[in-house]
């Protein structure tokens, strides 16, 4: 029986109200670069936030590609945090 190997993943999105209609991806990645993503972002104090199952759908998508409308709700639950973690840090 063979180990099934866990894979790392990383998505970044950003999102400027007054200039996308939705999150858009930036960079995506895994294992090795979703690596590095994770601590690009480490490094320059961006939030990371783990939630595999919306990692997944996101992974499907082409950089420059806004999220679609299945994963707003997930999206909007994480960028909430992140807002309030970057709101409680100020």
């Amino acid at each position: 029986m063979k180990k099934s190997k866990k894979e790392d993943k990383a998505i970044a999105l950003v999102y400027d109200r007054e200039v996308h209609n939705a999150p858009v991806v930036i960079s995506k990645g895994e294992n090795y670069l979703a690596r590095k993503i994770v601590e690009i972002a480490n490094k320059n104090n961006i939030a990371v936030v783990k939630d595999t199952e919306t990692a997944d759908e996101l992974l499907k998508l082409k950089v420059g590609d806004e999220i679609p409308y299945s994963v707003y709700e997930a999206v909007s639950i994480i960028l909430k945090y992140v807002y309030q973690l970057k709101a409680e840090l100020s």
